[in-house]
């Protein structure tokens, strides 16, 4: 009698442990995951394999630096999915980037932004504010490249050394193991956009920009001065430095002679471009070796409306393989 009521206590430990674990299973697995999880399970090779895009035309906006992508991806999502009209939207005040499009979503002024940095908490709050919440979804991978004279000799920078020229505790070249010439850092406006956001809170720690920082119009503004002045230095995002004539980019490393090039080896000399142009080193972006790399995100208003399904199916969109082979040709790096 004792061994049968032993064997039922047992057999009565094993059922009730079964559950516990069943149900911290099914908790991790359909309960936590789904609520946390931002990017699209789409397994869809192509643009016409994507499910749920609606009808209508909706108004996006946000980052300058996804310039490149929407002008190789955007069209080709039209000719497959022509009832789904996408307009690129300018902000009524202030200049295009990832804040002013964040703030213009939120504002419910557009149906789904463009970013290159992640939400700030803020953000999520202003949104939570106006009755709905926001999600970011990785789509491609980015990185900055940093712009010097062509005729300026130096091997590289730091990023200890790029932060102290940037935020004003070196001021000559020579204190970087250049020629003994002052600096004269280059920078967009911090209202300009995300890249010159993720360039303070990454880069700088957060510290302010110093008094020698000149302020440029825009990317084509920084680039032109820098090939005007021996001393300049520029960044922005990879594909608009790299490929470029006039300006050299400028090898990167955590610690001293630890450089990554931002362009694959070996360099072309620049007197051949533009016949021949230096290209983005994708494995070096890809794998996290090139010290400045980032994400870039589609913002999506979850307000269980056509603006979500609009940025939903965008997303989804920009993950298949079709969209991804497309962010390659833009000059960014695809996730997949």
């Amino acid at each position: 009698m004792t061994q049968k009521n032993e064997t039922l206590t047992l057999l009565f430990s094993l059922v009730i442990t079964g559950g516990i674990l069943g149900a911290a299973w099914w908790f991790f697995k359909g309960g936590l995951l789904s609520g946390t999880q931002n990017t699209p399970n789409t397994s869809s090779s192509t643009f016409s394999e994507v499910k749920q895009v609606p009808n209508g035309l909706f108004n996006y906006g946000g980052s300058t630096t996804w310039a490149p992508i929407r002008k190789d991806v955007d069209p080709v999502i039209s000719s497959v999915w022509p009832q789904f009209q996408l307009r690129y939207t300018d902000p009524i005040t202030g200049t295009p980037g990832s804040g002013n499009g964040i703030k213009m979503l939120i504002q419910n002024e557009l149906a789904f932004s463009q970013s290159s940095r992640s939400l700030k908490p803020e953000e999520y709050q202003k949104a939570q504010n106006n009755g709905f919440k926001l999600k970011e979804i990785p789509v491609a991978i980015d990185g900055l490249a940093i712009a010097v004279n062509p005729r300026l000799k130096l091997a590289g920078l730091t990023l200890n050394q790029l932060k102290d020229i940037y935020t004003g505790k070196i001021t000559n070249w020579k204190q970087v193991g250049g020629e003994d010439l002052p600096i004269i850092p280059y920078s967009r406006s911090l209202a300009d956009g995300g890249t010159v956001e993720f360039f303070k809170e990454h880069i700088l720690a957060g510290e302010s920009f110093g008094p020698s920082v000149q302020y440029t119009r825009d990317t084509t503004d920084g680039l032109r001065k820098v090939t005007q002045n021996l001393g300049g230095i520029y960044y922005a995002s990879a594909p608009e430095v790299v490929p470029q004539c006039r300006v050299r980019s400028l090898p990167l490393g955590r610690k001293v002679n630890e450089w990554v090039t931002p362009y694959q080896e070996p360099f072309i000399p620049l007197e051949k471009c533009p016949t021949q142009r230096n290209q983005i080193n994708k494995k070096a972006f890809r794998s996290g070796d090139y010290p400045i790399t980032r994400r870039l995100f589609v913002i999506v208003k979850q307000n269980g409306q056509l603006d979500e399904q609009a940025g939903e199916a965008y997303a989804n969109l920009m993950l298949t393989a079709q969209g991804q082979s497309l962010i390659d040709k833009s000059g960014y790096i695809s996730l997949r």
